[in-house]
């Protein structure tokens, strides 16, 4: 409680201090004072003095379009929502600490299509070979971060051997203890990168390999089950969990995920280009090929070596303390593809263009799962079409189809027109998609020590999922206004459940089962964001209302909110800084269970609603120079409204604690 006195001290101080150095921002954009700092200092004529204009980075989905970069972002702005747990607009359930296995909170099925393992809970911490940033950087850049507490490091190299070759290092740690007993979560993330473009700007090359290596120690859940109801309970180190093995014999989920990608591309024929000689060119081709490969290897395995005496587990015949449960997955991945685009000689601007895309997949791929290998290869058709009419209307179609192979007929075809009214009344967004989904492995079949499917005499013969879905989106940034409106219709629903259990037969408790639900759901999606501004003052809203015939199946809130109100000036002209507090709240739903040694969260028959609260974080971030820094302290009210919560069933979330974070960035 000191802690929280101390923070709200500092508050109203930092708050205070406006009445002796506030510097009226007027209707700039927070900030703005210190990106006029920054650009006195860039305009210096001393030629040996670098700064942040200087280095650029570009990413798989803009090399997609053209040849086009975009500089580093210095600001401080959301450097507090590190954990990707707390994204204020996806945020997720979990099972209480960072890196433990976590799910989405708000409804968004996934638009992939083709084979899929079925092992999702860690995905929101394993990078991606598309989510690489290949710097172009005059000086050497390098980059630091550290977060206390979670105790996040990562690290960032980057440098052109020469004007038309980068080559860049990302490195990556976590390790939290967590807040219960075996939440220890730890993860190493690295990836070498290279980026080649010749001197003619027509053929570029880009290549990364990356190595994740996650483990989440699995505690089984507390064993109290009125935990928050408790009169003056012991710290939450103290409580009890169901399963209890140390060092080596954690319990845990391993992750394994290592990948190369590479990709060459070529432009024929005539060549546009927009801002030339510009840091910020763009490189605009009316032809191009090109080939992309994908080698990848992932992992999953569950590890225990004790015995389930506090019925972390289904109930099995034969109950084994020892459990090593894996699954593997190796795949090659070749895509070829050619684009046309047509557009006036004369349109510099490039305004006005009709662009065709064509393109086919192939995925080769080798399974294992203890007894059961196989392998099989996909073969998908890609095509895409693009009509650009002035600066006012963008019109865009992509597509792709599974022609041949394991998951024939998965296809996922999708539309979107993009019209901009005027700067005045903002923006209109029309899209719709329509997809078809092979049920992913998992649901399919399973053969580890505690879930078992399908039985001898049992038949899980899947349909493919549907989902249809139609949005319109409208977002007006001089009002700072956001909101959208989707409509979802799936057929073929597919989630686990536990199995029905109406005689309360203690051997089914926890034991669970793959279930198709045959109808049609509806769903309807409602997201507001708006953003104020009064003066320093700022007050950022986001709330998201969902409503579907069949909420108890999937498992999601009503409504859910977010508002973040924060105080925005300078120190000394020096320290550019924000501070405020954050308050996020959804209301009750029926909250899942998880099935430890395969990951999956579940709708269980307790079907129990959790009350909820709202949860009041309150932060500052800041930047000085070149350095940000942010200082947070999440869960302010716990035992002001409540003593705890939950999300997950068993599965307390984390108690108030404070984080501090500081990122360096170098580039001369």
């Amino acid at each position: 409680m000191n802690v929280r006195f101390l923070l709200i001290g500092i508050f109203l101080c930092l708050m205070g201090q406006t009445l002796y150095a506030q510097v009226p921002i007027g209707g700039e954009e927070w900030g703005a004072d210190l990106d006029s700092l920054r650009d006195a200092e860039e305009l210096k004529e001393d030629s040996i003095i670098y700064n942040a204009s200087y280095i650029r980075y570009t990413t798989l989905d803009r090399m997609r379009l053209g040849t086009s970069t975009v500089q580093i972002d210095t600001s401080h702005v959301g450097y507090q929502y590190y954990n990707p747990q707390y994204d204020p607009y996806n945020p997720s359930i979990n099972l209480g600490s960072y890196g433990l296995s976590t799910r989405d909170l708000l409804f968004s099925p996934s638009k992939t299509i083709g084979f899929h393992t079925g092992f999702h809970s860690m995905d929101r911490y394993v990078r991606s070979p598309d989510s690489i940033k290949y710097y172009r950087a005059r000086s050497p850049y390098s980059e630091l971060e550290f977060v206390t507490g979670d105790q996040v490091f990562k690290a960032t190299v980057a440098q052109n051997i020469n004007p038309r070759w980068s080559i860049g290092t990302d490195l990556d740690f976590a390790l939290s203890k967590g807040f219960y007993q075996n939440q220890r979560y730890n993860d190493v993330k690295a990836a070498v990168y290279s980026w080649y473009e010749s001197e003619n700007h027509r053929y570029n090359l880009l290549t990364n390999a990356l190595f994740n290596t996650l483990v989440s120690t699995e505690n089984g859940s507390v064993l109290n089950d009125t935990l928050f109801r408790t009169p003056d309970r012991q710290a939450s180190d103290a409580e009890l969990v169901r399963l209890n093995g140390q060092r080596e014999e954690r319990p845990q989920q391993t992750w394994r995920d290592f990948s190369f990608f590479l990709r060459q591309s070529y432009f024929i024929g005539r060549i546009d280009s927009l801002n030339a000689g510009l840091p910020d060119m763009e490189i605009l081709p009316t032809q191009r090929v090109y080939h992309s490969l994908r080698l990848s290897s992932k992992k999953y395995k569950f590890y225990k070596n004790e015995d389930d005496s506090d019925g972390a587990f289904p109930f099995i015949d034969e109950q084994a303390i020892l459990t090593n449960d894996s699954t593997r997955l190796k795949s090659i991945i070749n895509e070829f593809g050619y684009s046309f685009a047509l557009r006036g000689k004369s349109d510099s601007s490039a305004k006005n263009e009709v662009k065709l895309d064509v393109g086919l997949r192939n995925e080769i791929s080798w399974f294992d799962a203890k007894d059961n290998k196989f392998s099989f290869q996909n073969t998908t058709a890609l095509a895409g079409v693009g009509y650009r009419f002035s600066d006012r209307v963008n019109i865009t179609g992509d597509f792709s189809q599974i022609v041949a192979g394991r998951n024939f007929g998965d296809f996922l075809y999708e539309a979107k027109a993009n019209i901009l009214l005027s700067n005045t009344f903002g923006r209109i967004v029309l899209g719709a998609y329509t997809q078809n989904k092979s049920p992913e492995y998992l649901y399919e079949f399973a053969n580890y020590q505690y879930h078992r499917w399908p039985e001898a005499d049992q038949s899980l013969d899947f349909e493919k999922t549907k989902v249809n879905n139609l949005s319109f989106q409208y977002e007006n940034k001089k009002l700072g206004f956001y909101g959208k409106v989707e409509y979802f219709l799936m057929n073929n629903y597919l989630y686990f459940k536990e199995v029905d259990n109406p005689d309360f037969d203690q051997t089914l408790f926890r034991k669970i089962e793959p279930t198709q639900f045959s109808g049609s759901i509806n769903m309807l999606k409602i997201t507001v964001g708006e953003k104020l501004k009064f003066g320093n003052f700022h007050f950022d809203n986001f709330a998201v209302y969902q409503k579907s015939d069949y909420m108890n199946i999937l498992q999601t809130p009503e409504l859910y909110t977010w508002h973040s109100f924060y105080y925005n000036n300078t120190l000394v002209k020096v320290v550019n800084f924000n501070i405020g507090f954050d308050v996020r709240f959804n209301t009750p739903f029926s909250t899942p269970s998880y099935a430890i040694s395969i990951g999956q969260f579940y709708n269980d028959n307790a079907d129990i609603e959790f009350s909820t609260y709202p949860v009041v974080d309150v932060w500052l971030t800041a930047t000085l120079k070149r350095t940000n820094f942010f200082l947070r302290y999440n869960y302010l009210n716990q035992g002001l409204l409540s003593d705890g919560y939950y999300t997950v069933r068993r599965y307390p979330m984390a108690d108030a604690h404070l984080r501090f974070g500081v990122a360096w960035k170098f580039y001369d």
